[in-house]
């Protein structure tokens, strides 16, 4: 039986776990959980799964939770470096890193450290410090499995073929909400608008990023990461339908694909199994139903976030952290309606425009790039708003 280590276990990647692990409780038992701040959620994450250790990073929030569960074979931590407690206990066979954002890299990264396999459900680790974390991972002799859809797609369309024989890697992309509405419709749009994505359920920030295409970008960065693969070789296809979550083609020109409904517990089970496939009682895709299935470029003008992220990538050193702080906290102010829709790309290129790109040695250069990040473009944002 795999003991598993869940870091972000309230939002959408950690149910879908959850109840995988529900589903097969002969292969899979919870030994600790972590989460921000919703401590009612872990609450009943606790009492149905029983844990040994849970961790809140609000300290608040943890506070509430001991006053609720009175039973000392259960720890409860808090505060950051509780959560890296919980993502390095010695008894796991796996850590699902599924936390939101940038706060995601330090316990990933001292996971790896500590000799965990590590399943990735979040891509900003890697975007800020993916060579940090292949460096770790190679040291410690194991692969890093990828949960996203797309990196998920690309790991098993790998499978039997030699890395040397790679032609392209092509990712694809719903396009969102916005894809088939005009430039006005789409910088005037409300959060309440882009949370309204036409094929996945997703927690608010990747929604929005999957609004402005900013989520492929970032996606185009962890696997070049992922899979040592130049940014020249890598693409991305508009694929309105997400039947196809992302393809490889080899030099002889064959191309091969993963294909499947959109529902994020395929790669979840494939991460937590591999290599092994365990049967899932899901929707089965039928393409005689979709009859069609569509593809086309994407458009860099109207979805300038892709176009930063590549020539991030191409900058190197602690510019994709940048990048990525910048983006959190653009984001963060577009949902609480402080920021319109079509300024979050602007926003993001000054603070790029500002910044001075630093090799990236230690994990200490990527918490500082993000920290600059961070204060430069909510700095920025108030000036303008004021």
């Amino acid at each position: 039986m795999k003991q598993i280590v869940l870091l972000g276990s309230t939002g959408s990647i950690g149910n879908s776990v959850l109840d995988i692990v529900t589903k097969c409780p002969e292969q899979f038992s919870i030994l600790g959980l972590a989460a921000r701040r919703s401590d009612e959620k872990l609450e009943a994450q606790i009492r149905m799964f029983r844990p040994q250790c849970v961790a809140l990073a609000d300290s608040d929030a943890a506070q509430r939770l001991r006053a609720r569960i009175d039973d000392p074979a259960i720890h409860i931590l808090d505060g950051p470096n509780g959560v890296t407690d919980v993502a390095t206990h010695p008894e796991s066979d796996l850590v699902i890193s599924a936390i939101v954002g940038g706060a995601g890299l330090v316990p990933t990264l001292a996971a790896i450290r500590a000799g965990r396999q590590v399943a990735l459900a979040n891509k900003e680790p890697m975007v800020m410090a993916g060579q940090l974390m292949q460096e770790e991972a190679r040291r410690q002799g194991m692969s890093i499995f990828p949960i996203d859809s797309e990196h998920s797609a690309i790991f098993q369309s790998l499978v039997g073929h030699r890395r040397e024989d790679i032609s392209r890697i092509i990712l694809t992309a719903s396009g969102g909400p916005f894809w088939d509405c005009s430039q006005d419709v789409m910088e005037r749009a409300t959060p309440e608008q882009a949370l309204q994505h036409p094929n996945w359920e997703m927690g608010s920030k990747i929604t929005i990023d999957s609004a402005t295409l900013m989520n492929k970008g970032l996606e185009v960065i962890e696997a070049h990461w992922l899979f040592e693969c130049p940014p020249a070789q890598l693409d991305v296809v508009i694929h309105r339908e997400s039947v196809v979550h992302s393809l490889v083609e080899y030099c002889d020109g064959s191309v091969i694909a993963q294909l499947g409904l959109p529902d994020m517990r395929t790669p979840i089970s494939y991460a937590m199994n591999y290599p092994e496939r365990v049967p899932l009682d899901l929707p089965r895709l039928e393409l005689w139903k979709f009859g069609t299935l569509t593809f086309e470029q994407p458009d860099h003008g109207r979805f300038p976030c892709l176009k930063l992220a590549y020539e991030s990538l191409e900058r190197g050193g602690t510019c994709p952290a940048i990048l990525n702080g910048a983006n959190e906290v653009a984001v963060d102010a577009f949902l609480n309606h402080g920021l319109p829709f079509g300024d979050i790309a602007c926003v993001i290129d000054h603070t790029l425009q500002c910044a001075s790109i630093q090799p990236l040695v230690s994990l200490e250069d990527a918490l500082e790039a993000d920290r600059w990040a961070r204060d430069t473009t909510s700095a920025f944002i108030h000036s303008v708003a004021s």
